[in-house]
C-alpha cells in the first residue's frame, strides 16, 4: 500500500521526471538515502514502470497528431492479436488502445503534416489486418497534456 509519501514522490517523478535522490528527499521529508529505497521499492512493486522524457512534437518535425478508430471485420482472438501485433510494428503508432463501443481500437498517430498522414494512411494503416472502417480526427490544439496520473490516497485524499 503507498502513503502519503509515496504519493508526493510519484507526483513529483510524474511531473518532472528522474531528480537526484537528495533532491527528491528534501522534497518530501526524507534522506537521500531513504527516498533512494523507497523510490526501487516502487519500481519492484511495479508502480513505476520505467522513465521517459517529454519531448515537443513540434520541434522534432511531428506537428500533426491524429485519432484513428479502427473497426475490424472480426473480433476472433486471431484476428485481434493479428491487428495488434501488426499495430507494434509501426513507430508512427504512438499508443493504441482496445475500446468499447462503436469501434474495436483507437491508434494515436504521429504525423509531420498531412500530407506524411496520407503517406502513413497509405503504406501503414490500410495495410493493418482485418480492418473494415478507419475513421480519423485531426488534433486542432492540444488543451492539457497528460502529464501523469492523479495519485491519490486510498480514501481520494
Amino acid at each position: 500500500m503507498i502513503d502519503r509519501i509515496d504519493i508526493k514522490l510519484l507526483n513529483l517523478l510524474q511531473r518532472h521526471g528522474p531528480r537526484p535522490a537528495a533532491e527528491l528527499g528534501e522534497a518530501v521529508g526524507l534522506s537521500a538515502s531513504a527516498c533512494h529505497r523507497r523510490i526501487r521499492a516502487l519500481e519492484t512493486a511495479g508502480i513505476i514502470t520505467g522513465y521517459t522524457a517529454r519531448l515537443a512534437p513540434d520541434r522534432i518535425g511531428l506537428g500533426l497528431d491524429v485519432f484513428v478508430d479502427i473497426s475490424l471485420t472480426s473480433q476472433s482472438e486471431e484476428a485481434l492479436n493479428a491487428f495488434e501485433s501488426a499495430v507494434r510494428s509501426y513507430d508512427e503508432i504512438l499508443e493504441c488502445q482496445l475500446m468499447s463501443g462503436a469501434s474495436d481500437y483507437r491508434l494515436r498517430v504521429a504525423a509531420r503534416s498531412v500530407a506524411d498522414f496520407d503517406r502513413l494512411h497509405r503504406q501503414c494503416l490500410s495495410r493493418l489486418p482485418g480492418v473494415a472502417a478507419m475513421h480519423s480526427a485531426f488534433t486542432l490544439r492540444t488543451i492539457k497534456a497528460f502529464e501523469g496520473y492523479p495519485v491519490r490516497a486510498a480514501d481520494g485524499r
